[in-house]
């Protein structure tokens, strides 16, 4: 008996392999013949696709799985296979056996297709996941943080897990760039004035931090960035103004809309209220022996009819004294503006390391490993979150060990760098709930159901309820899992989180905050007590300093970019699915995921100030960057 074996080659560099390659077919009555992949010339190179003739003394039967093992010649050359395909050669049906891993050293590797029946399949998903569970294991890389793979760095991660070379190349580069512009700085020096950061501004630029830019000291646009900012997901409705935010009517009356009150107002759901209250008492950094500073801010904004949402009074502190002051948009000038920007640097801090770092990444790794551990290959939910859980692993660990580590960049230039980060990680993490992941529940429970111009909100619950509709298909996964609905949410919380909400916060970082005063990283002088002693000499000694300020603007240009190998949401390059109703639900999700993005695109037309994070065409896959 003879069958056809189609097999396919990785298509990133240095996939391909002059290693020697066997192929066994195994099937419900017996083992093929052991057959090497050697045609004549050149196989088994890069993006090859090559067909070979395996022989069994008798019919198989239904293949069960196919068994490669690569073996050195003269030197080790790792190998990247995509998948096999099986042909009995007097006809019959192709089978499809995704593989998409990395075959290094004198390795065996068994592939199957999907159907688990037959005792020797069971045998064969135990022998996988015991294998899976020794090579992904759980560590605590802090206390009261969720837990991360095992790994020192990424280069301890399996190869499957790594960063295609084209891709770490790029990043490591960027990372290069990066140190440079460092070195061209001088460190400590403080700026002469406000128009001094254009200076910064000599190559990497974008529309909307232009525009931010421009606008940055407008109320209008600072209330804009609580709605479709890197942070759209702290504003709430207030209801009652809290007992340590003692602001009364006549304090704002001026800044409402004539004939009416503060209380008509709150009544009438048109206050909203940011607190950043989870930022008191969090540590401040100390860089290069100088102590940055940390405020915990309530900022209380009003939906004006004419003006959009604009802030009415700032309070710098979470337990204030008689002297405590609340700033207003009457107050002078620079006064206003400094409260407004210390609001900001608590945004810096919580988009960063909260809505981020911990509700993307952190959030992501969990499930991530999770899945490596308890589900096979053929595992059909596991063929439906490996897409969207590419990289996930090495990105998290260059974080650690780049980013969030001792000596990282946190560390060097932001004020919650060292203790302070994880101090206020631990305390998000200790509040945060399985609902509030899920954005149809957040809306509602923030109050923000009826805001004007909150193009999150809306793009958001179009790409959620598109991935529940495309959830819904599938079936039950364990006993914890009650209904099939529940299933359907955590999996669409699962794609949710990798895809739209890290775009919503990652992509538009540079943006907001390469102008450093609209979102300043640290602060080197604590927060005013005395509104008319403001002047512009404090404001600039407490803003970043030339070094911070050209660090912040280049590493959040080197983490928000695009990405060179960005794969789109919805985009399956590595199709693990074989069935076709699986595949036809594939093909909608690509059809819908454009109907959004149309119209998403043509509710931006004519807007000055458009917001595109959330087209599908710029939503990667998966947590990438």
């Amino acid at each position: 008996m003879e069958y056809t074996v189609t097999v396919a080659t990785g298509t990133s560099e240095y996939s391909g392999t002059n290693n020697y390659v066997y192929v066994t077919l195994v099937g419900e009555k017996g083992e093929s013949e052991r057959t090497v992949l050697d045609n004549p010339g050149l196989d088994l190179c890069r993006g090859a696709v090559d067909d070979y003739t395996v022989r069994s003394s008798a019919p198989l039967g239904r293949v069960l799985l196919v068994r490669l093992e690569k073996q050195r010649y003269w030197v080790e050359d790792n190998w990247f296979c995509r998948y096999v395909l099986v042909t009995p050669t007097g006809g019959g049906d192709t089978q499809t056996f995704p593989c998409y891993c990395w075959l290094v050293g004198d390795v065996k590797v068994e592939v199957r297709e999907g159907t688990e029946i037959l005792p020797q399949e069971l045998a064969h998903r135990t022998a996988e996941l015991q294998q899976r569970q020794k090579t992904y294991r759980w560590q605590a890389w802090a206390p009261g943080i969720p837990k991360c793979i095992d790994a020192k760095s990424e280069a301890d991660l399996h190869p499957d897990d790594r960063f295609a070379n084209e891709k770490r190349s790029d990043f490591e580069g960027s990372l290069h760039y990066l140190s440079l512009k460092k070195l061209a700085i001088r460190f400590g020096k403080s700026w002469d004035d406000l128009d001094d950061f254009k200076r910064i501004f000599w190559k990497l630029k974008s529309p909307i931090a232009e525009y931010t830019m421009k606008h940055w000291k407008e109320d209008w646009f600072f209330g804009y960035q609580f709605l479709n900012g890197s942070n759209p997901r702290m504003i709430g409705r207030c209801r009652i103004l809290p007992s340590n935010f003692p602001v009364s009517g006549d304090m704002v009356q001026a800044f409402l809309s004539p004939n009416t009150t503060l209380d008509k107002e709150l009544k009438a759901g048109n206050i909203y209220l940011v607190d950043h209250g989870i930022m008191d008492g969090v540590p401040a950094n100390v860089i290069r022996t100088l102590k940055q500073h940390i405020a915990a801010p309530l900022c209380l904004l009003y939906e004006h009819p004419d003006s959009g949402l604009i802030p009415i009074a700032i309070q710098l502190e979470q337990n204030p004294s008689r002297d405590t002051p609340i700033f207003l948009p009457s107050d002078p000038h620079l006064a206003w503006l400094l409260a407004k920007m210390w609001v900001r640097h608590a945004e810096f801090q919580v988009f960063q390391v909260l809505s981020h770092l911990l509700h993307t990444h952190l959030v992501s790794e969990v499930i991530c490993v999770a899945t490596l551990r308890q589900l096979p290959a053929v595992h059909p939910i596991y063929k439906l979150l490996t897409p969207h859980l590419k990289y996930t692993l090495e990105i998290n660990c260059r974080a650690r060990t780049q980013l969030i580590s001792p000596d990282g960049i946190f560390k060097r230039v932001v004020s919650t760098g060292g203790d302070g980060l994880l101090v206020l990680t631990q305390r998000a993490y200790r509040v945060l709930t399985y609902r509030s992941l899920q954005p149809n529940f957040d809306f509602v429970d923030r109050g923000v159901t009826k805001l004007k111009d909150y193009f999150y909100r809306d793009h958001t619950l179009l790409i959620w309820d598109l991935i529940c509709s495309c959830n819904s298909c599938l079936i039950g996964l364990a006993n914890e899992l009650k209904t099939k609905e529940e299933l359907i949410t955590l999996l669409s919380v699962v794609i949710f989180t990798t895809t739209a909400q890290h775009a919503a916060t990652n992509n538009g970082q540079f943006d907001w905050c390469a102008w450093v005063p609209n979102t300043p990283c640290t602060m080197r002088q604590p927060p005013p007590t005395d509104k008319d002693a403001v002047t512009m000499g404090l404001i600039i000694d407490t803003l970043p300093d030339i070094s911070q300020s050209c660090v912040q603007m280049a590493i959040t240009w080197h983490l928000g970019r695009v990405q060179p190998d960005a794969i789109p949401m919805g985009q399956y390059v590595e199709q693990y699915f074989v069935e076709p109703a699986a595949l036809q639900v594939i093909e909608t999700l690509k059809q819908e995921l454009k109907d959004i993005e149309e119209q998403i695109i043509k509710q931006n037309e004519g807007l000055e100030l458009q917001y595109l994070y959330l087209c599908p065409s710029r939503i990667e896959n998966s947590i990438t960057i």
